[in-house]
This record gives C-alpha cells, sequence and structure tokens, in this order.
C-alpha cells in the first residue's frame, strides 16, 4: 500500500519540515496552505526531487464547507490519503491584557485552531472509514504546549489548543479500534517565523532554567516524531501526546 499523507499549514515552518520528513521516509504529500504560492509549491517540487509525488492544494479549514474538496484534490492526485497532519493554525491577533481579548481573535482562533481543525479530522476520518485501506492509518495533531501551559497575554490561543488536544483524544477513543492512531505532538518553543518576535525574550528564559534542554527546538525535530507516529512505530496505543517542548512541562522543584 502505497502511504499518503495531506498537511495542512505546510508552506513553512513545523508544517513544511513535516512535509519533507514524510517524503523521505517514502510517503506521497499533499501540502496545504491558504493559497498556492510559490513557497507552497517550492515544498512540492522539493519532495518530487526526492522522488515522491506530491500536489500543492490551496484551502482554509475555517471554511468548513471547503474540506471535502481538499481531501478529493489531494486524492485525486496522490491517491486514498492514510495519514492527516493537522499543521495549520493562527495566533492572537495581538498579545495583552486578558480583559482585553477582543472577540475577533478569540473566534479567528478558534475557527482555525479548534473548529476548522475538528471538522477537517471529522470528514478525514469518515474517508477514512469508507476506503477500507489495510494497513497503518493516522491522524497527527500539531497543538501546543499551550494547550496545558497558561500564556495569559494570548489566551484565546490557549484556549483554542486545548480545545483540539481534546479533540484528539476523542477522535483517538472513536477510531483506535478501526486500526486509526490519532496523536498529539505539543511543542514547546521551536525556531519558526511565529517564534522569531519573542525568540530573544526565551532565549534569556530557557537559559535561566525555563527548560530542561537548554536551546530552542528545531521544526526538524518535530518532523520526526510526526513520521515516527504516522509509520505506526507506537503500537498497542491511543491517543499519546507526544510533549516535544525540552522538559518545558516537565514538573521540577
Amino acid at each position: 500500500m502505497t502511504r499518503t499523507a495531506l498537511v495542512t499549514g505546510a508552506r513553512r515552518g513545523i508544517g513544511k519540515a513535516i512535509a519533507l520528513e514524510l517524503a523521505r521516509a517514502g510517503f506521497d504529500v499533499a501540502v496545504m496552505d491558504l493559497a498556492i504560492s510559490d513557497e507552497l509549491q517550492s515544498v512540492a517540487d522539493n519532495i518530487k526531487s526526492l522522488g515522491r509525488n506530491s500536489v500543492a492544494v490551496a484551502g482554509d479549514i475555517a471554511n468548513t464547507k471547503g474540506h471535502d474538496a481538499i481531501l478529493d484534490a489531494a486524492t485525486a492526485a496522490l491517491g486514498p490519503l492514510t495519514t492527516l497532519v493537522n499543521n495549520a493554525g493562527v495566533s492572537v491577533m495581538s498579545r495583552g491584557d486578558l480583559l482585553d481579548v477582543s472577540t475577533e481573535s478569540f473566534d479567528r482562533c478558534l475557527d482555525v485552531n479548534t473548529r476548522g481543525t475538528f471538522f477537517l479530522t471529522q470528514a478525514f476520518a469518515r474517508q477514512l472509514l469508507r476506503s477500507q485501506l489495510e494497513g497503518h492509518r493516522s491522524i497527527i495533531t500539531i497543538s501546543s504546549s499551550n494547550a496545558v501551559a497558561v500564556s495569559v497575554t494570548r489566551g484565546e490561543y490557549c484556549i483554542s489548543k486545548a480545545g483540539a488536544s481534546m479533540m484528539s483524544k476523542l477522535f483517538a477513543t472513536r477510531l483506535c479500534n478501526d486500526g486509526i492512531g490519532v496523536y498529539e505532538i505539543q511543542p514547546g518553543f521551536i525556531e519558526t517565523d511565529m517564534t522569531a518576535p519573542s525568540k530573544a525574550r526565551y532565549d534569556k528564559l530557557i537559559e535561566e532554567g525555563l527548560t530542561v534542554i537548554k536551546r530552542f527546538g528545531r521544526p526538524e525535530e518535530v518532523a520526526c516524531i510526526a513520521v515516527t507516529l504516522a509509520s505506526g512505530l507506537l503500537p498497542y496505543t491511543s491517543g499519546q501526546i507526544i510533549q516535544a517542548d525540552a522538559g518545558l512541562l516537565t514538573v521540577r522543584y
């Protein structure tokens, strides 16, 4: 069976790294972003240069009516999908006092990070069950350490990621006896465009002991974890959370 994956938010950062690492592991990969840009097409071209099939797909996961079209476009190009990586997400519109959070920023985080991710996962799960493919199939959600750890200046983001974390547990429970592995990765401080504005601040805190491993993580390290999960290398598990956070959430005293 050819292993095929759809990675959302694959234009750059963690999503791009996961898409490329999946290709190196033998997956054909559909890469998705809001629009077909030169950056997104470059990711697809890089995958092809690794000897795997790839297609760039445009879509907004906040638009639930477009989910079937996203899956259909990926399937038409690659064949039946075996893996979904929920990586697309947004941060807050602006950091600030929890008492000043706007409905616009709150709704944006929930629409993409929670609601959109939930319904794309639902549509993908239905497709998997209809296809009756053999072999390991998987759904991997990239959430955040903020699904657990409070960041009071980004309250709406924390809430949205906590919701995505619960979503992963729910689908894991629903699908585990259908041979579908559902997992969550909670990245901590990873070097991406999203974390770049606050990197200097967190570099100092990390050096002072905020994390056990005293450095930022790399997207490629998160990608290695995702490939392990997509490859079925954690047998007899359901709904596991992998904290790729350098020990940020480790209780210490």
